[in-house]
Order: C-alpha cells, then structure tokens, then sequence
C-alpha cells in the first residue's frame, strides 16, 4: 500500500500508475443538467442504479496512487463517496483549469491526471497510457485524444507547470487547450471514443439508461 500522502485517498495502482493522483472534476455549475430551471450536480445523478460519480471512481480508483474529488459549494452533499473534497482556489467557477489548479495545489505526487465527473466509460488504461506517454519525452501535459479530436478535460500534468498554469489564468485565459498548446505537451490516442463520452444533459443520462 503506498504511504499517506496529505490527506488523499490513497488506493492500490499498478507499477507505471504510480506517483499519479486523480482528480475528478465536479466543481461545475450543471447548466445543461437542468430540471425546473436548476443546474444539478451532474456526479450525483443517478446511472444505472448508482450515482454517476460511483461509476466514474471504479473506474479510475485503480488506476491512480490517490484520489481527489474537486467541487465546490457544500462539501458534506459528497460525504457518501469517501473522498477528500478540495474546492476551486480560483473563484469564479471558472472552469476545468481551476479544478486542475486546485488538484496541483493539493497533491503530494509527481503528477496529476484530471478526470469529469460525467464521464463514467473512461478508458481503464488511461492513466498508464498517459504516464507513459511522458516517461517517453520531455513534455509536461499528456493529453488524450480520439481520432483527430483531443479531449482536454483527459489530461495528465506534471506538478512543473503549475507557474505556466497560474500565470495564464493571471491573464483571464480559461481554454484547457489554448493553456496546454503553449507548453510542451503531447496528444495519446486512445481508438474508443465511447469510453470519453460525456452525459451533459437529462437527455443524455435517459439515452444511456435505456442502453
């Protein structure tokens, strides 16, 4: 079992996962998850029997040496899941780089590998894949992509370039990828493009469960 590392959850990953911490991102408003006017929170929705967050840790929980959720508002409304819940330090609900600025913010590893919370398919190799993809080279960013289209919001950062990070948000900047195409960084290509599919909507989560 690796050693406690500042609160994480820490969980059991094989060797070329290691020194990676997860962070599942749920610290967005739920604009397109509306029922009666109201954003909700899309990792509480029930999928299948379970809510959307279950899934999504399953999936990633072996995959990683600690594990973060990333939310903010009320901390006790993920009480049930059992992991350490570390809020934006950039107000503003500003997007996915203030989640992935918090978890670097927060983690006591080498690496840290962004997740959303409304992805419960994501590729069981993701991480190791992504890993290994930076062992190979010099870049700070792995980010996965299906085809030609990267999907940003899947991307493993070095703790290095959490200036890089901080100085753009500084300027106003928001874009995931207009922030990691500055950098050296890396596209992996991942064939499934199913396992990065998102649920967004009501429409979306009553489409997967009638799958």
């Amino acid at each position: 079992m690796p050693s406690s590392q500042g609160g994480a959850n820490e969980r059991g990953a094989p060797p070329q996962a290691r020194r990676v911490t997860g962070v599942i991102l749920a610290g967005g408003l739920g604009r397109r998850m509306r029922v009666d006017g109201c954003g909700l929170d899309k990792g509480l929705q029930p999928l299948r029997g379970r809510p959307m967050l279950a899934h999504v840790i399953e999936r990633l929980a072996t995959q990683v040496d600690a594990l973060l959720l990333n939310a903010n508002g009320d901390p006790g409304r993920w009480q049930a899941f059992g992991l350490p819940v570390i809020a934006d330090l950039i107000p503003g609900s500003i997007g996915p780089l203030a989640g992935l600025h918090a978890g670097l913010s927060a983690a006591r590893t080498e690496r840290v590998l962004i997740v959303p919370c409304d992805a419960p398919f994501l590729p069981a190799d993701l991480a190791a894949r992504l890993a290994s993809a930076l062992d190979a080279g010099t870049a700070g960013v792995a980010v996965a992509r299906t085809g030609a289209q990267p999907q940003p919001v899947f991307l493993m950062a070095e703790r290095s370039v959490m200036p890089e990070l901080e100085a753009f948000l500084a300027r106003g900047r928001r874009s995931v990828e207009a922030w990691y195409l500055g950098l050296a960084h890396v596209e992996v290509d991942f064939p499934d493009e199913a396992a990065f599919r998102n649920i967004n909507t009501p429409e979306d989560l009553r489409a997967c469960q009638a799958e």
